[in-house]
């Protein structure tokens, strides 16, 4: 097989939730599980870090792996979905896996999948774990798919688990309500292993605590313990944002500089700090210098991309993947503290999320370029401008996300902004 009819073989033949949606998910770890057997339990040939949450674990993934490349250690990186490249779920040191890596993999084992019938998540789990085994690397993030309890990546057991936040996303699969989603999320915390919960929320911190004491796992609510400085900047020239860290009202690292521009990056570096605080008692010391220069190569070291992220300047144009109510939340707070004069709105959604949330919170005053990623999950862009219209939100429809995008900066005067959002799958169309 070359690697292209490889690729044609798993988005065609395995379920591909990335495509189809709900179709493509599986509610339990039975096949994962075999195929670990087949593979001889490959999980268990590493050390890692599992992480899941709403909204930032990509951020935090990427981050923490940055900090431990900048350590010494061989990193493995496990995140989904990809934007433009299939080998960008699965990571060492930032490097992709090798296409021969991927080829050999399928051809190897496709009679014993075509007996088994995985998902295409649950297949890419076992090509990831295999692969971090092989080349021996001394630690992998692990970055949950949806959920945790019976998300495929639950079958490690980790040095440390983390859990960024939640809000409502997936209900169809997590449940209905904070608590039952968290409930979800829940459930990557082992017996003994620790835990850190990036944000302490009211109405459901409570679920973390008693599953952890169930477990007898060490828990630690991470803004409870550090803090980001309420000032920060964030510099359009450059893209980067800077900004310092408390520990418990003392300056932790001052001045860090971040590429990831978002305000709501400061969130994941406060967890990341309070995981690398964790994981330095079963590692060694993580020093001030590695998550210093590891927050800043984070792009360099992990080629991670979609996150406030400038695609072009005169008009700035900018794209992010926030794709449900609490991620547009932050992306909405963001372009209201970006500079321009007018706002020209690039946005398509897929087509099994509650949209009228999302659509009410937009800002009213923008151009909207509505469209749709190409993929079976995009929601009609026709349809979309018709309900986004019931919210005051005006603009026209596009057959593509590049005429969309190329009508948005046309229209653009030096001074707009340009945003593209409301789908990872819009966003990845544009990079």
């Amino acid at each position: 097989m070359t690697y292209k009819e490889t690729l044609d073989y798993l988005y065609v033949q395995l379920p591909m939730y990335q495509r189809i949606g709900a179709a493509a998910y599986k509610a339990d770890l039975n096949n994962t599980l075999t195929i670990c057997n087949l593979l001889g339990n490959p999980q268990h040939a590493f050390r890692s870090v599992h992480i899941a949450g709403t909204n930032g674990k990509g951020s935090t993934s990427h981050m923490l792996a940055s900090i431990l490349q900048e350590k010494g250690l061989k990193t493995g990186l496990y995140t989904s979905p990809h934007l433009t490249d299939f080998r960008e779920r699965i990571r060492i040191n930032g490097i992709k896996i090798p296409e021969e890596k991927v080829i050999r993999f399928v051809e190897k084992y496709k009679p014993e999948f075509e007996k088994i019938q995985p998902s295409f998540f649950e297949m890419t789990v076992g090509l990831a774990f295999d692969y971090f085994r092989e080349e021996k690397v001394d630690i992998a993030i692990i970055e949950v798919g949806l959920g945790g309890r019976l998300d495929s990546t639950n079958v490690i057991t980790p040095l440390l688990s983390v859990i960024t936040n939640i809000s409502f996303d997936h209900k169809q699969f997590l449940g209905d309500t904070l608590e039952k989603i968290a409930k979800e999320k829940a459930g990557i915390i082992k017996p003994g292993i620790p835990v850190v919960i990036g944000e302490s929320q009211e109405d459901i911190q409570h679920v973390f605590i008693e599953k952890a004491r169930e477990e007898q796992s060490e828990i630690v609510f991470a803004d409870a313990e550090f803090t980001a400085g309420k000032s920060s900047t964030w510099e359009a020239d450059t893209g980067k944002m800077c900004i310092d860290i408390f520990r418990n009202n003392t300056i932790y690292l001052s001045k860090i500089e971040s590429p990831l521009g978002g305000n709501y990056q400061k969130k994941n570096i406060v967890t990341v700090c309070a995981a690398c605080e964790v994981l330095a008692s079963r590692i060694g010391p993580v020093s001030a210098d590695d998550i210093r220069i590891g927050i800043l190569k984070v792009i360099k070291n992990t080629c991670f991309a979609g996150r406030w992220q400038i695609i072009s300047r005169l008009p700035l144009t900018i794209c992010d993947t926030g794709h449900n109510e609490a991620g547009l939340k932050e992306v909405v707070d963001q372009i209201s503290k970006t500079p321009h004069e007018n706002l020209h709105f690039v946005f398509g959604l897929v087509n099994d999320k509650e949209i009228d949330n999302i659509l009410q919170m937009l800002p009213k005053d923008a151009t909207y370029y509505f469209c749709k990623a190409d993929i079976p999950r995009g929601l009609n862009s026709n349809e979309l401008r018709i309900k986004a219209h019931g919210y005051g939100l005006t603009g026209e429809s596009f057959d593509s996300v590049k005429k969309a995008l190329k009508a948005a900066q046309e229209c653009a005067g030096v001074n707009d902004l340009v945003f593209i959002g409301g789908s990872t799958f819009v966003v990845a169309e544009v990079i």
